[in-house]
């Protein structure tokens, strides 16, 4: 595989103020030598989280960056696992604690702030550092989810875990799709305990150091944590930190431990000040999936939150129209998340206008799944995962739309790897089609047709008032509700100018350019 036709090159990134690519050859601004395994479901990835960081010792390095950190959530369901014990008690042993953790905005606009706060002052009465970071742009979230682990004189154990699984409530899920006892308030589809679809992976190798610099950079970042004189008296008046004190000195990089080479995609806005590292913004999540979609010839697989703009729509419309062979599967929320009068039209407007644009492009050649448990809820789709061809694949934090490839902070790691993409498409399509694990998948040509029909036979089960045994798999029809038309003007209004911003300097905008 020329990794060249996959990956970016420093140029190509856009951004030459970052040190993400001068680590590297002038050539190649991506790691070789690093295993990635995928953790599907949170209970799989917070088990191992756990484990890793109670393995830790005095000296080494915990950092961790998220938009959401509930300090109760049970990593393992056990009491005692709870994400604020057990990063306290890492920093009480001598553990160097390092957190940026969005401030957020109220909680009566259901996000986060006193969750967040409460996390923070947890970590930081334990002698670590967690800091509340709203250096974003205006209506923006630091919306990444990462830890790195170091360990001075054992790197063999260093470690990173990049993916779309916040440290909070709803998370721990595992394969049976009955949710987390530890609910987040959702639409009513849902049910008392939501379940959940996640994905996050597990690195190791040389790119650890690249996932700890993507840290380092906003951890260095000079401006004060919030451009607001209240909220900066308001910290001052509780005695939090307001800069953060130095890190240690990166250590080197791991040694090589697998196959799989590795590419961090990051998205910043542009804003108010600018980012050191980022002063016009960055947007390779957004510049990486399109090179990518550029190289497809059979199949694209995606796994998505949102699916939302006319940015993403052009994407994979243009990739569709290349080649009449190109088939498309996306994975979507049955539901949106959030049933208010206000909330769910946006949605259903934003994933509208990608359908369509899709649809129009390739008739027969697209398909739209939701899904559901065995009792048959809904299952909440929040992973963000695409696979172009088994030859390239990214999973990260970053949704399809325009907010994620322009506004907020993201990070995801793809990799260009045929046996990976390959093993982790198969993984994702045995689950949905109800396979064993050890039972073979459909073959990359066979996907397309295998979902149509397992989601007619499961559709058609449940049209028949569910007589019989229920057919296998989790897969229905993605068929979302008409908006008549005065809902659908002020909903594509409000997805527009708030649920779906635009973060691009200027010019950009003007010339349609990412």
């Amino acid at each position: 595989m020329d990794l060249a036709e996959w990956f970016l090159s420093p140029s190509e990134r856009g951004n030459p103020a970052t040190r993400l690519d001068s680590r590297h050859t002038p050539t190649s601004a991506w790691s070789h030598g690093n295993l990635v395994r995928p953790l599907v479901h949170g209970a799989t990835y917070f088990a191992e989280l756990a484990e890793r960081v109670n393995q830790t010792r005095r000296g080494d390095l915990l950092l961790f960056v998220d938009w959401r950190g509930d300090p109760d959530e049970r990593l393992t369901g056990e009491a005692g696992s709870e994400v604020a014990t057990i990063f306290a008690a890492a920093a009480r042993r001598g553990v160097d604690v390092r957190g940026l953790i969005w401030r957020s905005h109220w909680d009566r606009l259901a996000f986060s702030n006193t969750e967040n706060r409460t996390l923070q002052e947890g970590v930081n009465a334990a002698g670590g550092q967690c800091l509340l970071d709203m250096r974003v742009r205006t209506g923006g979230s630091h919306h990444q989810k990462f830890v790195v682990l170091r360990h001075p004189g054992r790197p063999e154990n260093d470690v990173a875990f990049v993916g779309g699984i916040d440290l909070c409530h709803s998370r721990r899920d595992d394969a049976a799709h009955h949710g987390d006892p530890q609910r987040q308030s959702m639409a009513a589809a849902y049910g008392p305990r939501p379940a959940w679809h996640d994905v996050q992976l597990c690195l190791t190798g040389p790119v650890v150091g690249d996932i700890e610099t993507v840290f380092r950079e906003r951890w260095e970042d000079p401006q004060r944590m919030s451009r607001s004189p209240l909220r900066r008296t308001a910290d001052a008046l509780r005695h939090d930190p307001e800069r953060p004190t130095p890190l240690p000195p990166q250590l080197p990089d791991p040694q090589p431990t697998g196959p799989h080479p590795v590419q961090v995609l990051r998205t910043y806005p542009r804003r108010l000040g600018g980012y050191p590292f980022a002063p016009q913004g960055e947007r390779s999540v957004a510049r990486g999936c399109r090179k990518a979609l550029r190289g497809a010839r059979e199949l694209i697989y995606v796994e998505d939150q949102y699916l939302w703009s006319v940015e993403v729509a052009s994407a994979f419309a243009d990739a569709l129209r290349r080649r009449p062979e190109l088939r498309m599967v996306a994975v979507l929320p049955l539901r949106p998340d959030q049933d208010g009068r206000f909330s769910m039209p946006p949605n259903l407007a934003g994933r509208d206008t990608v359908i369509r644009t899709l649809r129009e492009a390739a008739p027969g050649r697209v398909a739209f799944y939701g899904i559901e448990n065995a009792e048959g809820r809904p299952i909440y789709v929040h992973a963000k995962v695409s696979i172009v061809d088994d030859s390239w694949a990214s999973v990260g934090s970053d949704n399809f739309n325009r907010r994620s490839w322009t506004h907020d902070s993201e990070i995801s790691a793809a990799v260009a790897h045929e046996d990976y993409a390959r093993g982790l498409r198969d993984e994702l399509v045995r689950e949905h089609l109800g396979l064993e694990a050890a039972a073979p998948a459909p073959a990359r040509a066979e996907v397309f047709d295998a979902f149509a029909d397992a989601a007619a036979a499961l559709e058609q089960w449940h049209r028949t008032g569910r007589r019989g045994p229920r057919p296998p798999g989790q897969l229905r029809p993605l068929v979302d509700p008409p908006l008549g038309r005065v809902t659908r003007a002020w909903a594509e209004l409000l997805y527009r100018t708030v649920y779906d911003p635009d973060g691009r300097p200027l010019p950009l905008r003007v010339m349609r350019r990412l």
